[in-house]
């Protein structure tokens, strides 16, 4: 070895770009393309492959026990993400139960990641890996995902919603008689109770991923983030998304990331001087550039709303909806489920029929009267210091219906 040759070094500018363009991840693509489908022209495949490629198209698997609420998730994600929405379920349709193994699942599901919707939108996964050979079988075949969410909750939470599961025939979605329920009467009306496992069936098979779920962490530990599911499913999807994009900066090993991987290792908030970098850079991405964007719930106090006033992305609406105190209590705390029936009542605007059924009406635990008056202390607390500053927002009276709020919004939203 001649050891008059220096090392190599190589310029900072060149990290800069390669950060900026996403060139790691573009190598990392190209090259697992390369190895798994090894084609006889590589130049060519190169090319075209680079023709189709999508880098902002997400990658999501969703993992967890029976009865979590991985595909209500799913479906939620993927909605907001304009990504696939891919089940084992539905991969399997159409097969029979001899034909129904591990290994069709992971060849179909190869086939249908190549075709052109999921390779250019994306896709978010739901009912497999279940096995650590199953995670084995898919990173054979090339299927690896960018963002690994494992949701988890106690055995006798998933118990409770495995008993009050709801489907609507129409949509197939899943709701539930407490945790999930639909807002519109419409749906609620035609809700049919759904067959599920029992409750024996239902604990063999979380024994089985309790067997399994170590080595799933373990597989996906780089691209995982672990969520508490026994909280209202819109305070767990808040968490799913805002995480993922945090989780995006730790995964790409930049100097921002490392400053934030401790902060959700421990599942502490991330301080604004991390967090605001991650949502200016998402929103300087094209899509929000063009087409505008959305915050809800961030900024939630002053900290925040400093943070955001200073930054260049400044709102060019706001918007408070507001309601008193009395009737945020009233819309929450009064509300019941019939367990037996599944309907819904509320003690004020639409009382159970008999005092039989008013007897047996179920509150969710997160509507409690003490956990909701901590909640809007909070607000009114964080509420004053944000009008201040945003004196030009445009309060809005939330005491109405859902259509007569939106129609009011609507209406403002393009008004000076």
């Amino acid at each position: 070895m001649d050891e008059t040759l220096k090392p190599l070094r190589i310029p900072p500018q060149i990290s800069v770009y390669a950060d900026k363009h996403n060139v790691s991840h573009l190598v990392e693509s190209m090259v697992t393309g390369l190895v798994l489908e090894q084609p006889d022209d590589p130049i060519s495949y190169l090319i075209s492959f680079l023709k189709r490629l999508s880098l902002d198209s997400p990658k999501v698997l969703l993992l967890g026990p029976p009865a979590v609420g991985k595909h209500t998730l799913a479906k939620t994600l993927s909605n907001e993400l304009r990504a696939i929405y891919l089940t084992a379920e539905s991969l399997l349709k159409g097969l029979s139960e001899e034909e129904d193994s591990a290994e069709i699942l992971v060849q179909r599901l190869q086939r249908r990641l190549k075709e052109t919707d999921c390779f250019h939108k994306g896709w978010v996964l739901v009912g497999i890996p279940q096995t650590r050979v199953q995670v084995l079988q898919l990173q054979r075949a090339g299927i690896i995902p960018e963002h690994v969410v494992m949701l988890d909750a106690p055995e006798e939470v998933l118990l409770q919603r495995n008993n009050g599961k709801l489907t609507d025939p129409v949509t197939g979605d899943i709701y539930h008689q407490l945790f999930i329920q639909p807002e519109n009467d419409t749906i609620r009306r035609r809700l049919e109770r759904r067959r599920g496992p029992s409750d024996e069936q239902l604990l063999a098979e979380m024994q089985r991923y309790r067997c399994e779920v170590t080595a799933l962490k373990s597989a996906y530990q780089h691209v995982l983030k672990v969520f508490n599911a026994d909280q209202p499913p819109a305070d767990v999807y808040q968490q799913v998304s805002c995480g993922g994009l945090l989780r995006s900066v730790v995964s790409d090993g930049s100097g921002l990331g490392a400053q934030i991987q401790p902060y959700m290792d421990v599942g502490r908030p991330v301080p604004e001087s991390l967090l605001m970098p991650v949502l200016e850079a998402r929103l300087s991405r094209v899509d929000c550039s063009c087409r505008g964007w959305i915050l809800h719930g961030f900024p939630c106090d002053m900290q925040q709303a400093m943070s955001l006033h200073e930054s260049q992305y400044q709102p060019n609406r706001v918007f408070f909806l507001e309601a008193s105190n009395d009737v945020c209590m009233q819309r929450l705390s009064l509300r019941g489920t019939d367990p037996v029936s599944g309907e819904r009542y509320h003690a004020v605007t639409q009382p159970a029929p008999s005092s039989e059924v008013q007897d047996r009406l179920r509150t969710a635990p997160y509507d409690g009267s003490a956990a909701l008056s901590q909640r809007l202390r909070q607000f009114r607390f964080n509420c004053e210091g944000l009008q201040t500053i945003y004196p030009d927002a445009i309060h809005l009276d939330a005491d109405q219906d859902p259509h007569t709020v939106l129609e009011s919004l609507e209406s403002r939203l393009y008004t000076n």
